[in-house]
């Protein structure tokens, strides 16, 4: 509630009169317009007091808010991240600055003059409580400390780097290679392709010379000469072995692995796989014959039956199998005479290990049938040395086995018959002839 300029003047001299005693205030103004003025400013002052007290309870209120929400704050973490680092030491002949270990802050390191620092050269305090980057070290520049120098070289320290004086009969840069007065029996000599001039280098009034891979520094020091390595020399000699399954074939700085006609060279560049001359029609037979493939090679064959001998004569049902004409009633011969025969080729590696199961023969009942209640098993012929047995697997089956080893090339030829019994009276006899192909190569 404003007052006016009049009635604040009023109030200001009223206040003064009874200030000052004097109870007469009739000149200015009559007594009850004081009364009015006094009570209209209990008025004013009750309202400033209720607005002053409500600005206090918002202040409390705001206040405890504040408190509130301090105390829903969680409490704090007693495992939390130190404020400091551990302390790290200077290294040794080297120099740390910085002495302050709280997050954040940077430690310093230095190395004088002939070592050089290893690792890092500043470190941060990091809020987890330890230090970024590694330890730091200092290293001797001094290159000889390490004893570079091979094979009683000595060292010689120059500037940022050394050289090796090395004694009679070695050289390279730390005296590494023995000078050859002689050519190792796997070094190539007297072939201008196996050679070549080394690279050399002057470092520190110092000659230095290196070779390409695949070759070795032979002669002098101050004739030296690049030679190639036969590795195909060097695989035998350490390991005692063949490098290539075939044959290896050395070549300026490297080799190769070659395989013989009719071979191919697989995908590790050392194994070899016979080609399959007949699968992938690259072979010249003509009609009538049909290709059977070896190792190395094909042949085409076109087997016959059995000549004619009495009154027992054949008749080829396929390309490699021929049937007995139907004998006489009073023909035994015939009756004895192989019922069937039946033509294999088989081809073999060289050296292949023993025992070795070439060859199975079984019999089939024909359906409604029933079949023999019997079987026997030989080698009716082309067994020299006794290189072959046959052995009965089971009941119906026999085995024809390799019990020595064969070495190629050669070509042998096998008998092997199974005849039929019925109540122990002779029945059938079926013969089957095996051609084995030895290639000469183990693979």
């Amino acid at each position: 509630m404003a007052l006016t300029f009049r009635c604040r003047c009023l109030l200001f001299l009223y206040l003064t009169a009874i200030q000052t005693g004097q109870a007469t205030i009739q000149n200015c103004v009559d007594k009850h317009q004081v009364v009015g003025l006094l009570r209209q400013m209990e008025k004013l002052l009750k309202i400033q007091e209720l607005r002053f007290a409500e600005s206090i309870r918002i202040m409390k209120s705001k206040l405890a808010n504040v408190q509130n929400s301090i105390s829903r704050l969680p409490q704090a973490d007693q495992s939390a991240a130190p404020t400091t680092c551990p302390s790290l030491e200077a290294p040794a002949h080297g120099a740390k600055f910085g002495s302050k270990y709280f997050v954040g802050h940077e430690v310093h390191f230095s190395c004088p003059q002939g070592y050089h620092l290893v690792g890092s050269a500043t470190r941060v305090c990091r809020d987890n409580g330890t230090w970024s980057g590694v330890g730091a070290v200092c290293k001797d520049v001094r290159e000889c400390v390490s004893n570079p120098c091979q094979n009683g070289g000595t060292c010689v320290e120059g500037v940022n780097q050394y050289r090796c004086t090395c004694p009679q009969n070695w050289s390279g840069s730390n005296c590494q290679h023995q000078t050859q007065t002689a050519p190792p029996e796997w070094s190539v000599m007297n072939d201008p392709a196996f050679s070549r001039r080394p690279r050399c280098a002057q470092v520190n009034q110092a000659q230095h010379c290196s070779c390409d891979a695949g070759f070795h520094m032979s002669g002098t020091s101050d004739n030296s000469i690049c030679q190639d390595v036969n590795e195909c020399e060097v695989y035998r000699l350490d390991q005692g072995g063949k490098l290539c399954v075939h044959e290896c074939v050395n070549v300026p700085g490297s080799y190769r692995c070659s395989c013989p006609s009719g071979y191919k060279l697989l995908r590790d560049g050392r194994s070899c796989e016979d080609v399959d001359e007949c699968l992938s029609q690259k072979h010249n037979c003509s009609r009538g014959t049909t290709c059977i493939n070896i190792g190395g090679g094909f042949q085409c064959v076109n087997p016959e039956c059995p000549r004619l001998y009495g009154n027992v004569t054949y008749v080829k049902t396929s390309s490699f199998q021929c049937e007995r004409n139907p004998c006489p009633m009073d023909s035994r011969s015939c009756h004895l005479a192989p019922k069937t025969v039946s033509f294999h080729y088989l081809s073999l590696p060289s050296n292949l290990q023993i025992p070795a199961t070439l060859f199975r023969m079984a019999t089939a009942g024909a359906p409604g049938r029933p079949g023999p209640d019997s079987l026997r098993f030989g080698i009716g012929g082309g067994n020299p040395r006794g290189i072959f047995v046959m052995q009965r697997s089971d009941r119906q089956t026999g085995e024809l086995i390799l019990v020595q080893p064969l070495r190629g090339p050669q070509e042998i030829s096998v008998d092997v018959d199974m005849s039929e019994y019925t109540d122990r009276t002779f029945q059938a006899k079926h013969v089957a002839r095996i051609h084995i192909l030895v290639s000469p190569y183990s693979f």
